[in-house]
């Protein structure tokens, strides 16, 4: 939603536990605000207070829809809530993971982020894991440099998953200075490190033709391994014409996924003609089958 947020009066203090003959009422209100978000628009300082009450109050899968039109709707008032259910042991995973995601949606339309950044550096530390790994993904938004240089160190980190979040969340910052090093880290990282960064490269959309040419080389140089997983991403990439060779060196690769998968690709080019996909009906795999069979019948269509 565009434009400045009014001020919402909200209550100084709330009661941990809500009194059962309100909880029901309060509960009725929220789901009449989740079901019409429209509602909940021309109501919006009634209906915050009452869906933060809710927060508390509705099993989970009424507080993840609650999380979802907060985090909408009502963006600075949803901030801590929602870092409170971050940090919070107690709460399911998923209700948890969405938080992390929330706040990294949030972050670049906050009118004041600093508070929130500063919280989630220092969470970086935390003795805790699972609330790392959460905060790293709540760092990730485009524009959030304050928090790239802590992301970086994390990349070092003994930890496998908190290595494998900051490359997605550094990626997430949109900063094409943090290319050059993700680039080392291939080179020097572990396999799955690697695996991580290759998959979220292509969002540097400002750096298109680079990253194309990261793919690639990897095709060309790289871990057989991590073959279908380039093809998978270099598919992202808009310069499509350009990896026309490239799929053709696949079709006769000896993993069945990549040679299905350059079928799939060619016939979305355009560059595979009816003759040569019915070649691939005597193929041993059923998937590799189907992509050359979708060609034909498209062609016949």
């Amino acid at each position: 939603m565009s434009g400045v947020e009014r001020p919402i009066q909200l209550p100084k203090s709330m009661p941990s536990i809500i009194p059962f003959d309100s909880r029901q009422r309060i509960l009725e209100q929220a789901r009449a605000y989740v079901e019409d978000p429209g509602k909940m628009l021309s109501e919006r300082e009634k209906a915050v207070p009452i869906l933060l009450k809710a927060l508390k109050a509705a099993e989970f899968e009424f507080r993840s829809k609650i999380v979802l039109l907060l985090g909408s709707f009502a963006k600075e008032h949803a901030c801590q809530p929602l870092y409170d259910i971050l940090k919070d042991p107690e709460e399911p995973d998923e209700l948890r993971d969405q938080a992390a995601i929330h706040l990294s949606v949030l972050g670049p339309f906050l009118e004041e982020s600093q508070g929130l950044v500063i919280k989630l550096l220092n969470d970086l530390k935390h003795p805790d894991t699972d609330i790392r790994v959460r905060a790293i993904m709540a760092l990730g938004w485009e524009g959030n440099l304050a928090a790239a240089l802590p992301l970086i160190e994390c990349l070092y980190d003994q930890n496998e998953e908190i290595q494998e979040m900051a490359v997605n969340s550094l990626c997430n910052l949109k900063d094409s200075h943090v290319m050059a090093l993700l680039k080392d880290r291939m080179e020097h990282g572990s396999l799955d490190q690697k695996r991580a960064i290759l998959f979220n490269l292509w969002r540097f959309n400002d750096r298109e033709q680079e990253v194309a040419e990261i793919y690639r080389q990897e095709l060309e140089e790289g871990d057989s391994s991590l073959r279908l997983d380039v093809l998978i991403v270099l598919g992202q990439i808009k310069a499509q014409e350009e990896n026309i060779p490239i799929y053709r060196k696949f079709l006769h690769d000896q993993n069945p996924r990549v040679r299905a998968l350059a079928i799939k690709r060619l016939g979305e080019l355009d560059a595979i003609s009816t003759e040569e996909a019915l070649l691939f009906l005597d193929d041993t795999d059923m998937e590799v089958k189907r992509a050359a069979l979708d060609i034909i019948q498209t062609a016949d269509g």
